[in-house]
């Protein structure tokens, strides 16, 4: 029986949902499609947003010998295999039939060294394709071994992956490849594949379907095709005998998916360490998006934290490159020991309450003039009239007491300010005069 994925992978562009962006008309792949301009890109996006389905699309419409490598288990002596081939191997093979393997599977099939897709034959001359999924996997060196190939168009390559490549890829070849962001596909886009299925289900179905896909079109196809083949039927409580799983209650767009962070931010605020790991742990478990929570760790760093203990913006941002580069299941550990020392941190507002107060006053008053004092004399005329007379160039360079003491729960007095420091905050509009913001 052949597989759903198989029966729906789109062949050409006008089958092909989503990334309007990139395939729409006038948009840069499907230029490239119509007019068989041969470039090296990576598609940098989620997962089941089609990478793979576009890369062969575009590899189909030039005419390319192509080859898939995962980078998870491939290495320098698959991409030699692969330039040194001889042409004359699959002299037999048709020289235009091309079928493409299954589309949204769990696990992408990898085609064999050597091997250009079912049916797809090779012609003299006939430039080559490498298709190398999760790119960001191959080190440096083996990302340099790639270079000359890709340098003297012996290799034409299309990397994928699901992470940043100005921290991934080395800049020799990035600078040979276009970038092109692929987004988390939208709702209707997934409805648009469920019904492409053209599996009999409700409404109702479908809409959870597309809830708990989370723009992953492969997540939603392999559910459809786990469900048909343990059930007569897909209906809501089919797919959730299916999955068999506690994302159920985790929706993203749902309220169990807004108790949870909340309380997990609120659990971190009040320093219950124990309370902030344990919704960690649910929201690790529930496949939340480890760099959604890793950010809202940073913005806790600064608005609950703040001056308290300036180095929990550092831990926090730390705890967000790990999630980037590393993610599931090991970032959950850099979650945990970040969550762990942010909850321990004395907790000081004082910043975060001071840029409401200032954005409050914005808002009131517009655009104050700026002080002349501090203006910059760009010209005579300016000088002339004024701008920039009476600043001191070097203000006293001594700590504010206030920063100096805050650590320690002392909020400075303003006393024993340095030489030359102004002591009647003039530097501020003058509507707002003596005003304070940080407390």
């Amino acid at each position: 029986m052949e597989p759903l994925a198989n029966k729906i992978r789109p062949q050409n562009l006008n089958e092909f949902v989503g990334q309007e962006h990139l395939v729409g008309k006038g948009k840069p792949i499907r230029i490239a499609i119509e007019q068989k301009h041969l470039f090296s890109f990576i598609f940098w996006g989620p997962p089941g947003c089609g990478k793979t389905t576009l890369a062969r699309i575009y590899a189909k419409a030039v005419n390319a010998e192509y080859h898939e490598l995962s980078a998870v288990n491939a290495g320098k002596d698959d991409i030699r295999k692969i330039v040194t081939r001889s042409e004359s191997t699959n002299a037999s093979e048709s020289a235009d039939g091309y079928e493409s393997p299954l589309p949204y599977p769990p696990h992408p099939p990898r085609l064999a060294i050597g091997e250009t897709g079912q049916g797809e034959g090779k012609k003299e001359g006939q430039p080559k394709i490498l298709f190398l999924d999760e790119i960001h996997r191959f080190n440096k060196a083996q990302q340099d071994y790639l270079l000359p190939f890709v340098e003297t168009g012996k290799l034409t390559l299309i990397g994928a992956t699901t992470e940043n490549p100005s921290f991934e890829i080395i800049p020799p070849l990035l600078s040979r490849c276009r970038v092109f962001v692929m987004d988390e596909l939208k709702d209707k886009e997934i409805e648009k594949i469920i019904a492409h299925t053209k599996i009999k289900m409700d409404k109702k179905a479908s809409q959870w379907l597309v809830s708990m896909s989370n723009g992953d079109a492969r997540q939603a196809i392999t559910m459809i095709e786990n469900t048909l083949k343990l059930y007569d039927k897909i209906t809501v409580e089919t797919l959730k005998e299916t999955l068999q799983s506690k994302f159920l209650r985790y929706d993203k767009k749902g309220e169990e998916h807004y108790n949870t962070i909340s309380a997990f931010i609120k659990s971190m605020r009040a320093s219950q360490v124990d309370a902030a790991l344990y919704y960690l742990a649910r929201m690790a478990e529930a496949g939340e998006d480890p760099k959604f929570i890793a950010r809202r760790m940073v913005i806790f760093a600064s608005e609950d934290i703040g001056l308290a203990q300036p180095t929990a913006l550092v831990v926090a941002n730390a705890v967000f490159r790990a999630c980037e580069t590393i993610g599931y299941p090991e970032c959950a550990i850099n979650l945990a020991h970040g969550v762990a020392y942010l909850c321990q941190c004395k907790k000081d507002r004082s910043a975060y309450n001071a840029l409401r107060a200032a954005q409050a006053d914005v808002k009131e008053y517009g655009n104050l003039p700026v002080p002349l004092k501090i203006r910059n004399p760009e010209t005579k005329l300016m000088e002339e009239l004024g701008y920039g007379k009476g600043y001191e160039k070097y203000p006293s360079l001594s700590p504010s007491p206030l920063l100096a003491h805050r650590s320690l729960g002392v909020v400075g007095t303003g006393e024993g300010k340095g030489e030359g420091e102004n002591r009647d905050n003039d530097y501020l509009p003058d509507k707002l005069k003596g005003k304070k913001y940080l407390k």
